[in-house]
């Protein structure tokens, strides 16, 4: 079986999406997967930049290195190459349901569906301070944990 293709969504690609790449890619490194896994926004703020440095500091804490990533707008191929499209909240499903042929609609989730958190999205932290960035990090590393148990079983 060929290991499944995913693609992380968020708005601007910033901050959640790019650090649940950059978490699910080390997670999944570390019990020995190789999985294709790519991030994107549904809007295109910050296309080509590097994930916001508070972001990238929180991470980096952690183990995690997000400074090679760089953010880009959903395209419409992505809704072929990925198998797995996994919005960080309702919003961003809703954008990416919009956008998607609806051949594919199935291939979209929420991120923390995967997980048994108190919370059903991962929040947006870009105009908050640095404990909205640990709690998505805390977030996105439980959900990471819970996508690779069920992409194992």
């Amino acid at each position: 079986m060929s290991s499944p293709a995913i693609l992380f969504v968020c708005l601007g690609n910033i901050c959640r999406s790019p650090t649940a790449e950059g978490v699910f890619t080390l997670k999944a490194k570390n019990v020995g997967l190789d999985f294709k896994v790519d991030s994107a926004g549904t809007a295109g703020y910050h296309k080509g930049a590097a994930p916001d440095k508070r972001s990238q500091e929180v991470a980096s804490a952690r183990g995690y290195d997000l400074s090679r990533l760089k953010c880009r707008k959903v395209n419409e191929q992505d809704f072929t190459d990925f198998d797995l499209i996994l919005g960080m909240d309702e919003a961003n499903v809703r954008d990416l349901k919009r956008k998607c042929p609806e051949e594919y609609h199935f291939k979209i989730a929420l991120f923390l569906d995967y997980t048994q958190s108190e919370f059903d999205e991962v929040p947006d932290p870009y105009h908050g301070g640095k404990r909205g960035f640990e709690l998505v990090l805390d977030l996105i590393e439980d959900a990471s944990d819970g996508l690779l148990t069920h992409l194992t079983r």
